[in-house]
């Protein structure tokens, strides 16, 4: 059985309204928001923390992120607020990441100052390119100087790190764009890139309008000169679309990826935990923020709907977040972290191995070999 205590457990915060819908995004995100709105929404959070306490009652939390939509759309008191309610409801990590999402668009000297001081101490930056004509094809309401200007802020507010979000793969790009947009970004960068190529998803503008995006050749080169650019750079691929310098790995989403535990507050939010029975369940928030609101008007506010994951489910779930990660996890994570036997991960696995996509999980790790880290979502499929 699980022991729930041995699980890391993080936080995600959904504050789901952007300034305008990005032709290409598939994220519950909703336009519409007003500062009308933030006293109530901060506090319906709460209400849903305090529903889901019981789950997760002496355990600590390793890492905040309060995603979006744009969350920085919010004031810093709002995230004040927020934080300091976190924090007088479970017992945080001292060294706890805690990210805050931004956009270029809203970005404010003394806001971003205001956020440091609430307790957010790193950000994750919008920027998808630094090239004003793509910024326009994405449908983007900021600049390349935005951008710029944006990290600026974050360095004078005193924040020490972030991430800057790359898009590659646009309409109309080169390899030799993307070069350049890489070395902007590792100039102004903290140490952590994210860069990961544009899909058109259903139920999105560009599904129903798709723009003429650069052949497989040229995705092909696209992704060469990325890789070669950020490699020279000092940075290291850690996960299918994050690079980053030492130290500078995104912890929250680690956490992830080794198929940790982590609890869903707000407007169509999700969650994976643990129960003290051992029992891995889902939970998942009305997406709607005027539902959700309406939810949290009932004292005490109902838990999420939640569903356990069945054990035939698990080890397809395990696998399909730790080969994310280039170094895989440790053997050990499966068992602590599903409940199961390892022959349940190492007979599944066997296929990989003798195509020689997968090292062989006896030897202590679960990860990729070269050649099948080139074609992972074949590699996950194995375990279906």
């Amino acid at each position: 059985m699980i022991d729930a205590r041995g699980v890391p457990l993080s936080l995600y915060i959904h504050l789901p309204w952007c300034e305008r819908k990005c032709p290409y995004c598939d994220f519950n995100s909703h336009t519409g928001f007003s500062r009308d709105l933030e006293g109530s929404y901060i506090q319906a959070l709460l209400a849903d923390l305090d529903s889901q306490l019981r789950w997760v009652a002496n355990r600590n939390v390793t890492s905040v992120f309060i995603g979006g939509g744009t969350p920085s759309l919010f004031s810093s008191r709002a995230i004040n607020d927020l934080l300091t309610g976190v924090v007088s409801r479970v017992s945080l990590a001292s060294v706890a990441e805690i990210t805050l999402e931004s956009n270029p668009g809203s970005a404010e000297r003394d806001q971003y100052r205001g956020y440091r001081e609430a307790g957010v101490n790193r950000l994750s930056i919008g920027v998808q390119s630094f090239n004003d004509t793509a910024l326009q094809s994405l449908g983007r309401i900021h600049t390349g100087d935005d951008a710029r200007r944006a990290l600026q802020y974050a360095d004078a507010a005193g924040f020490t790190r972030w991430n800057i979000d790359l898009m590659h793969g646009l309409p109309g790009q080169t390899a030799a764009d993307v070069g350049t947009d890489i070395l902007e970004a590792v100039r102004l960068s903290a140490g952590h890139i994210s860069w990961y190529q544009l899909t058109v998803e259903r139920n999105t503008r560009f599904w129903s309008s798709p723009p003429v995006l650069p052949d497989e050749a040229t995705l092909s080169a696209i992704q060469a000169e990325g890789e070669h650019r950020l490699k020279e750079a000092g940075f290291v691929q850690y996960e299918v679309s994050a690079f980053s310098q030492p130290q500078e790995a995104c912890q929250h989403n680690i956490n992830y990826w080794r198929f940790g535990d982590y609890i869903g507050l707000g407007a169509g939010a999700h969650g994976k935990l643990t129960l003290d029975s051992g029992q891995v369940v889902r939970t998942q928030r009305t997406r709607l923020p005027d539902d959700y609101l309406a939810e949290a008007q009932a004292l005490p506010m109902p838990p999420p709907l939640h569903k356990p994951v069945a054990p035939s489910e698990l080890t397809f779930e395990f696998s399909m977040n730790a080969l994310r990660l280039r170094d895989g996890s440790p053997i050990c994570d499966f068992t602590a972290r599903t409940g199961l036997p390892l022959s349940a991960l190492t007979d599944a696995a066997n296929k990989a191995i003798l195509n020689g996509w997968l090292r062989d999980p006896r030897k202590g790790t679960f990860v990729t070999t070269t050649l099948g880290y080139q074609f992972l979502d074949t590699v996950v499929a194995s375990f279906l």
